[in-house]
């Protein structure tokens, strides 16, 4: 029924009584598939009161001590678009970025990126400055620092590449997925800014001595 996206409004106060207070990490998930679905404004645009409910529980999850249950309300936050949902859990999503367990971090920083993309610098003022300062510089996750690094080259191009350009060294030894960001990054400000296709010139020759195939193919394709 989730599935079909059939109006279950109904089913909010019942679901808010008996399956909010679960402690199933299934039925969680299940809870959050039923919230992604729901009408969460009136015909006025405006928030529903009763979604202060599911804010005060979305907090709950996001300081939750088992790591799936953090990481999944992260990527469920990534699909939601109210800023009165979002706005009173950006410290606790903030937070995650430092968990000890990767998952949570990876899927922290996906939802500071997906954030962004809808908010930019209303929710998230100091965003590229604390991904590049803070999470870059002591990530060791390969694919949580792919997300950060796909977030700073979305929302500060400029920022991205004073980065690279200062890891220029270790550049031929990241793994491949991190590699083929920082390519997609230097064809995306060639197109915006062709005059200074000289500038990243570095970046490419630094990554034609990848060990990776894919990496050295797509380098002669830039």
């Amino acid at each position: 029924v989730i599935l079909t996206k059939k109006d279950m409004s109904q089913l909010f106060m019942t679901i808010v009584r008996y399956v909010l207070p679960s402690e199933d990490h299934t039925i969680q998930k299940l809870l959050l598939l039923y919230l992604e679905q729901l009408q969460k404004k009136d015909s006025d645009g405006k928030l529903l009161p009763e979604m202060i409910l599911i804010c005060q529980n979305l907090r709950n999850n996001l300081q939750h001590p088992n790591e799936y249950l953090r990481g999944v309300t992260l990527r469920f936050l990534c699909r939601i678009k109210e800023l009165e949902i979002l706005e009173p859990l950006i410290p606790s999503i903030l937070s995650n970025l430092e968990h000890r367990h990767s998952f949570v971090r990876r899927s922290a920083a996906m939802c500071v990126k997906a954030i962004y993309d809808l908010f930019g610098d209303q929710l998230l003022p100091d965003a590229s400055e604390m991904i590049l300062e803070n999470f870059l510089a002591n990530e060791q996750d390969v694919s949580a620092r792919r997300n950060a690094l796909l977030m700073l080259c979305t929302t500060a191009p400029d920022l991205a590449v004073q980065y690279l350009m200062s890891q220029l060294d270790q550049l031929p030894t990241w793994p491949d997925i991190l590699q083929l960001v920082v390519l997609d990054l230097v064809r995306s400000v060639c197109r915006t800014q062709p005059e200074n296709k000289g500038k990243y010139i570095k970046l490419i020759l630094a990554l034609m001595s990848s060990k990776h195939t894919s990496v050295a193919y797509e380098c002669a394709n830039t």
